[in-house]
Parts: structure tokens; sequence; C-alpha cells
């Protein structure tokens, strides 16, 4: 119960203050109990040094009439008995002293002493309050786990530049032909094949009918005039092929000829100009052997892209 009669709650966490009066109230009740405890010893010396005074003032008298020698001993005998008495005088007044202590001041002084460890608990040591650590770069946005999938994406394989002297125009339409048939799950053979028959039937050009006004509306890439054959493998329209329209698409068309070559029996194993002969029914079916070593060249430039 505190002086004002309130209970003190007993889970309450101490004052620091109060803890601090405690420790200093502990000290005191020591240091006194220690000066009581040498008061017997130290006022018994103070007794036995009465007689020593005493003896030491009647020496003093003589010491006027002493020569030389003895007056000096005499003296410092006397010095020595002056020395302890005051000791011990010191002691017992020193003794008083702390035991009037002003409580009021200790009490200041102990509270001022808790304050300053107060403070000094007190103080920032969060990391803003230290030295700034060096900082790391932050991941770029574009490289980190969370950047747009887009821009993590790797870039499409570059387009293949044109060999065996084709145009870049012409080394786009191979690259038609051969994305077509590996779409079609056609072998590298019927690649190169219907590649050499594109380069025989139109140079690798999608060439529109000069006699079909209806082909030159559409894309194209030059005029051809042989009947109505049109596109990349001069397929006619009135033969079956298909629509004018369609087959001014290069990728139809593609797939036009290569459907047929697989109707052939043991396409692979023919000579490139019989297997194209096959299929197109030239009025010169020997024409197309002359492109297979061209062919072959431009089939692995496209795949070796991966496009």
């Amino acid at each position: 119960m505190r002086d004002d009669g309130t209970l003190d709650e007993p889970n309450a966490p101490l004052d620091p203050i109060v803890r601090t009066d405690d420790r200093a109230s502990a000290e005191r009740t020591m240091m006194l109990r220690r000066l009581r405890a040498a008061a017997p010893a130290l006022s018994a010396a103070a007794r036995s040094a009465g007689p020593r005074l005493r003896g030491a003032r009647d020496q003093a008298r003589q010491f006027a009439t002493t020569p030389g020698r003895a007056r000096i001993v005499l003296a410092t005998g006397v010095l020595c008995c002056l020395g302890l008495a005051t000791y011990a005088q010191t002691n017992d007044d020193t003794a008083g002293v702390v035991a009037r202590v002003d409580p009021l001041a200790a009490h200041s002084q102990l509270v001022q002493r808790a304050e300053q460890e107060h403070a000094s608990r007190s103080l920032d040591r969060s990391p803003s309050a230290q030295a700034a650590a060096p900082t790391m770069a932050a991941p770029s946005a574009s490289t980190g786990p969370d950047a747009d999938p887009d821009v993590r994406a790797k870039k499409k394989p570059a387009e293949p530049a044109p060999v065996a002297g084709l145009t870049r125009t012409q080394m786009r339409n191979a690259e038609v032909i051969v994305r077509t048939g590996r779409d079609m799950g056609v072998p590298r053979r019927g690649l190169v094949i219907a590649v050499a028959t594109a380069m025989q039937e139109s140079n690798l050009y999608n060439l529109a009918s000069g006699v079909i006004p209806e082909s030159q509306r559409h894309p194209h890439q030059g005029l051809g005039w042989d009947h109505d054959s049109v596109g990349l493998f001069q397929q006619r329209s009135s033969s079956g092929w298909g629509s004018v329209d369609r087959l001014m698409d290069p990728e139809f068309a593609t797939r036009q000829f290569l459907g047929a070559l697989e109707q052939v029996p043991g396409w692979q194993q023919m000579r490139l100009t019989d297997a194209a002969q096959a299929v197109q029914v030239s009025a010169y079916p020997d024409h197309y052997a002359k492109h297979e070593w061209r062919a072959s060249e431009v089939v692995d430039a496209v795949l070796s892209t991966g496009r």
C-alpha cells in the first residue's frame, strides 16, 4: 500500500526511480553498519590517545630544556601521538556526518542519476540512427522475376539471309514454303522438291497472270503469261487446283503442291525432277533437276534459323 492509501498492483512493473531508491538505501545502510562496527575501535583509540597526549604535553615542556638529538627524538614522538589522535577524531566526525546526510538531497541525487540512466536507455538505436549501409542496385524491372513476360521472352529468330543468289523477296517466299511444309510434317526431301519446283515455275516470285485480271487484284510480285497459271507453283484454277484468289496465297499454294506430292507413290525414292514432274505435269520434265543443289542450300538456311 502507498502513502496515499492506494493498493499497489502486484504485477505492475516497478518504477525505475523506486528501484534506484531501494538500491541507494541499501548502500547507505551497509555504510552505516560498517561505521558503527568501527566506532568502538575508534573510541578506544581515542581514549588510549588521551594519556599519550598528556604525556606528549609533559615531554614538550621538557623539550625546551633538552639539548641536541634528544630534542629531535622527543619532537618526533610528540608528532606521532598528535597524528594518531587527529585520525581517530576525524573518523568519528565522518561517521557523524554520514549518519546525518539530508534525505532530501540524497533522494534528489538518486532521481537525477535514474533520469540519466533512463535517457541512456531511450537513445535511438535503430538502423536509421546508424551510418547508412551501402545500398545494392535494385534489379532492373525488365529483368526481374516480375517483369513483363513479353519483355522476358526470347527474341524471335532472325530472318534468314538470302543464299544461293536469291533476293530478299525470293528468300522470304522460300521461307513460306519451308515453314508451311514443316507445319504439315513433310520431311526435308519434300521441302527441297517444293522449293526447286517453285524456282523452275516462277523463279520464287508470286506471279499473277497477264490473262486473268482477277489475279492482278491480289498482292503479287510480277506477271506470268502461261495461260491461267498463277502463284509460286503456276497452278491453274481450270485444272482444279483451287480458286484464283486462293492460289495467289503462297501458303495455300504450297499446301496444294505438297498434298499432291504426298499422294505420289514412292515419291521419296524418286529423283527430284521425276517427283516434281509427277505433280506438275510440265512440258519440260527434266528442268527441275538443275535447281536441286540451290534448293537444298535454301532449305538448310531456313531450317538453321528455327523459324
